[in-house]
């Protein structure tokens, strides 16, 4: 899902961000996080050993939901910068093992189909121009998270997911409450990861902060059923003489629905011929001054 907010130079960071929590990574964002429409009444997990069996619970989340192998997905996501804000859904499966997906998005009301494949991504739109005329535009993820001083593990590496988890400790982990998701019933729980903590975490800390808050509600198996990140990205601020204008923001909400574990996903990169590589136009973007 790539989504270039102009004037900002966050474009890049906003793809491995998205990316990395669409694949289970357990990467949330900066900022004050409430969850949506929850109905559940607040509670504290300082007492009878919750904090320890919530903490356990919530980091072993990951691996359980990529045990799985596959699922469906729902994603909801706002991105609000500079006083403009692009709103969109989208739907589809997910490979918990390798990360690949098959989505169609929808995107201030135009229609998306995307792919990610071995940590490409693919999209297709129907009034994109594409250089040549193609139809399809691809993005390497790996190289956008280079750029930005990232591991892979930002753009959704499966089989690290114990870093994220390791940087969860008992006073970073509360339990809300009991909830239903999709009539499956959940609990929820509310996160704090140490930045610090995380591969790439120094430069991760410059754009999102010293934590890292999210939600996840997960099932009686220990799945996870939703997750929502709450995100705010600093743009690092120009470096033009004279410049005070304080750095850009970007708001980034995200929320995520699993189900019907298992699911069949056929996910293959479209035929080399239809697609135009935009990786090196957007790693150019990231870099604009503001």
């Amino acid at each position: 899902m790539h989504m270039r907010v102009k004037g900002t130079k966050t474009g890049a960071i906003v793809v491995s961000a998205i990316m990395g929590s669409v694949v289970l990574s357990g990467c949330g964002g900066g900022g004050e996080s409430e969850a949506k429409g929850s109905n559940a009444s607040p509670s504290t997990s300082g007492s009878d050993g919750a904090p320890e069996q919530s903490t356990t619970e919530v980091r072993a989340a990951y691996d359980k939901t990529a045990e799985a192998e596959s699922a469906r997905m729902t994603i909801q996501m706002k991105l609000s910068a500079a006083g403009k804000t692009i709103t969109s859904d989208g739907k589809g499966v997910i490979d918990l093992a390798e990360g690949d997906s098959v989505m169609t998005l929808t995107v201030q009301d135009k229609s998306i189909e995307q792919r990610v494949v071995d940590q490409v991504l693919y999209q297709k739109s129907p009034d994109q121009k594409a250089p040549g005329g193609k139809p399809w535009i691809k993005i390497d993820l790996k190289k956008v998270a280079a750029q930005q001083g990232m591991s892979n593990q930002q753009i959704g590496d499966p089989a690290q997911t114990a870093a994220y988890a390791k940087a969860i400790t008992d006073k970073d982990v509360k339990k809300v409450g009991t909830e239903k998701i999709d009539e499956v019933n959940t609990t929820h729980y509310k996160v704090s990861v140490d930045v610090s903590e995380l591969p790439g975490g120094d430069q991760m800390s410059k754009q999102l902060g010293p934590t890292l808050p999210m939600q996840v509600w997960l099932d009686d198996e220990g799945r996870l059923r939703q997750q929502q990140i709450d995100m705010t990205v600093k743009a690092p601020a120009s470096a033009k003489p004279g410049n005070s204008a304080p750095p850009k923001q970007l708001k980034m909400s995200t929320v995520m629905q699993f189900s019907d574990f298992g699911t069949e996903v056929d996910a293959e990169a479209p035929p080399a011929g239809q697609v135009a590589d935009m990786t090196d136009k957007a790693l150019q973007n990231s870099q604009q001054p503001s």
